[in-house]
């Protein structure tokens, strides 16, 4: 038994009952049949890339998600995100993240180049240090073990965007413009590169296309994202 377990216990976050985080029973309600969706207008599409008509010189070119945002996967993200300390959440949350991935034919295919960098979506640090630690980084570190594939920080956050939650999309893509920068120590360095976003929750995609129109500016190849879930 790990020590914090005697002062934080594990139950499971669906059911209460005592052990982990989530029981085999309720992770059976995991879906990792995650709907296909064109990023950009969100329409269904085949690949999880984005629509030939809805690409332009700065969009993302695909999202790919390992499982439905709903259910006992919202419990399991949320408790990540906001209770401390249950950090340990990462492991599985990771495990669960790399098997959603693996089982997308087409994650394979965009895959196999040698110039892929991992790119956490920051916080604005104000939030960070408040937290204690970014989500998204922690995502983006664990899966890179497993996908060996380096993690580069390029983005800063340099707004303190209001919380997403109750905006409608319209709304969401205001509040985020002009939210990213690429960090100094990485200017001119991202030419010709291929980046996959990593973030917990991908729902309307403002994060996300917000953060591949600052990284295709600064010249990134191409820009997909990943997420541990879509809703």
């Amino acid at each position: 038994m790990d020590f914090l377990d005697i002062f934080f216990p594990k139950y499971c976050v669906n059911c209460k009952k005592l052990g982990d985080y989530i029981c085999s029973d309720c992770f059976s309600f995991l879906s990792f049949d995650v709907e296909k969706i064109c990023a950009v207008c969100n329409l269904p599409t085949f690949n999880n890339l984005t629509h030939p008509r809805c690409r332009k010189r700065y969009t993302i070119d695909g999202v790919f998600s390992s499982i439905s945002y709903k259910g006992t996967a919202k419990k399991l993200i949320y408790n990540f995100k906001y209770n401390p300390y249950v950090s340990d959440l990462e492991k599985l949350l990771t495990d669960i993240f790399y098997e959603g991935l693996i089982q997308k034919e087409e994650f394979h295919k965009v895959l196999n180049s040698q110039k892929v960098v991992l790119v956490p979506i920051p916080l604005y640090h104000l939030r960070e240090r408040k937290r204690g630690y970014n989500h998204a980084s922690i995502l983006a570190e664990q899966i890179s073990k497993k996908l060996n594939i380096p993690v580069c920080k390029v983005l800063e956050r340099i707004k303190n965007t209001k919380t997403q939650v109750n905006l409608d999309k319209e709304e969401r893509k205001k509040n985020l413009k002009n939210a990213f920068v690429i960090a100094p120590e990485f200017k001119n360095k991202l030419k010709g590169r291929e980046v996959f976003l990593v973030d917990d929750v991908f729902t309307t995609g403002s994060t996300l296309l917000e953060a591949a129109n600052t990284l295709k500016r600064s010249g990134v190849k191409k820009v997909f994202g990943l997420t541990l879930a879509r809703g």
